[in-house]
């Protein structure tokens, strides 16, 4: 499929079947964040593959799991962090954003769900994954085969604002912004 098709077909899943990803598409998954992007090529991602049942137990303390069967811790690496000299940023989050993009529009392509969230606590992941302190948990991407098939194709057209309301051309221009509230059915990123 082409990719604007894929892109549009990819959606967060928030209720997984007891399926195992199989580990050759997990490998393919896991292929398509290697590739990934990043910052003068520093590679910040470490990623931990949970599968067994008492490792996902764990991840349970720190987040709603869904019912997956596969969770990806995705922690960047401090000590290859390239940071902007002029306010201190570092670039690091936004390459596992890239990482993690990478890795659902892979799932989606073979059928696999996914939903990426970053309001975990990590306190806890990094107690029961004995994560060293330089190895910061910054999201999950937490995949399987989704209990109820996926979301409509076409609704980017409800639930996404219009090109206008987020792009300028040549100089920001204030827009009217509506206030979105989380919830627990929509923490993920979609």
């Amino acid at each position: 499929m082409e990719f604007l098709e894929l892109a549009k077909r990819r959606c967060s899943v928030r209720s997984f079947t007891s399926r195992h990803i199989e580990n050759d598409l997990l490998e393919y998954i896991l292929e398509a964040g290697r590739v990934a992007p990043s910052a003068c090529n520093k590679q910040p991602q470490r990623i931990i593959v949970v599968q067994q049942s008492e490792n996902i137990e764990k991840v349970k303390k720190a987040y709603n799991t869904f019912g997956s069967q596969c969770i990806l811790i995705i922690c960047r690496d401090e000590r290859v962090a390239l940071v902007r000299e002029f306010d201190g940023k570092c670039s690091g989050d936004l390459d596992i954003g890239i990482v993690a993009d990478h890795m659902m529009l892979a799932a989606r392509e073979k059928g696999i769900g996914s939903v990426m969230v970053g309001l975990f606590d990590p306190r806890i992941l990094r107690i029961e994954f004995k994560i060293p302190d330089y190895i910061q948990p910054t999201a999950l991407l937490i995949l399987g085969y989704p209990k109820t098939g996926f979301s409509d194709f076409n609704r980017h057209d409800r639930e996404r604002k219009p090109i206008s309301k987020t792009v300028m051309m040549e100089e920001y221009i204030e827009v009217e912004e509506q206030t979105h509230t989380i919830t627990s059915e929509n923490e993920g990123f979609d």
